[in-house]
């Protein structure tokens, strides 16, 4: 195995379990301790980890995205229900714009069962899905692809992205507070959404339930800017009344979806 597969590995695991012990991971991958601590080493230089005695704890706070392989496979059932939900809440012919985030990689495989669609997107991934799909208009935002993300980034995105009118944007996000509004692990990033934003009618955050009560770095917008929440678990009262005083529609499944 090589080391990037075995730290995506111990990424994995930390997603899960916000800790991981050097002796145990020597004993899974039957490797020496001295290798697992090169890995904890370098994964708390690129900032994904927090280094302790005898293992590491996830980074919370960390300001560096996660590579796209760790989150595409987090929390993937909560993705899915989440991209059946926006496909249903989107009509033939529309013009869409989807963010890098793979939340929206998801509701891109939901979206291929529509007509006619627009999609312009800075995500490898949601170009890659979407590559076969007949009748379809997919546009690259172009930009510098950023290493391990599947993401494109830079001038060229925000140009690209700020140069159309679409009816719906859907984006992600590290959390959803009452008071910081919704938020993202750094400046680039939340730049991106918030021209995204800008360009869109319908402006549609899609987030899994662990997102909720959670607060980020850098602010992409406030509550009362959107106008469409999607998740996969209905929120608390609390949630669902401050959402409604914003003027914002949640959307989350019912028995049977």
């Amino acid at each position: 195995m090589l080391a990037i597969e075995r730290r995506n590995l111990i990424l994995e695991q930390l997603q899960r379990e916000k800790r991981v012990v050097v002796s145990e991971l020597s004993a899974y991958f039957s490797v020496s301790e001295e290798t697992i601590r090169r890995d904890l080493e370098k994964l708390s230089e690129d900032g994904f980890v927090v280094k302790t005695y005898g293992g590491a704890v996830l980074n919370e706070d960390n300001v560096v995205d996660m590579p796209f392989v760790i989150r595409k496979n987090t929390n993937v059932a909560e993705k899915q229900i989440i991209g059946k939900l926006i496909a249903a809440m989107t009509q033939d012919g529309e013009h869409l714009m989807l963010d890098s985030s793979s939340t929206a990689a998801s509701a891109a495989r939901y979206l291929k069962a529509k007509n006619n669609l627009t999609i312009i997107t800075n995500s490898v991934e949601t170009l890659i899905e979407l590559s076969e799909v007949s009748g379809f208009n997919v546009i690259s935002t172009g930009g510098v692809l950023k290493e391990g993300t599947l993401s494109l980034t830079g001038a060229q995105v925000d140009r690209s992205f700020a140069s159309y009118n679409v009816d719906t944007a859907v984006f992600s996000c590290k959390g959803i507070d009452k008071v910081a509004g919704v938020t993202d692990s750094n400046e680039t990033n939340a730049y991106i959404k918030q021209t995204l934003l800008s360009s869109a009618k319908r402006k549609v955050l899609a987030l899994d339930h662990t997102k909720f009560d959670k607060s980020a770095l850098v602010r992409i917008c406030k509550l009362s800017e959107l106008t469409h929440v999607v998740t996969d678990v209905k929120p608390s009262e609390d949630w669902l009344n401050c959402l409604t005083d914003n003027n914002i529609a949640c959307i989350y499944p019912k028995i049977g979806v």
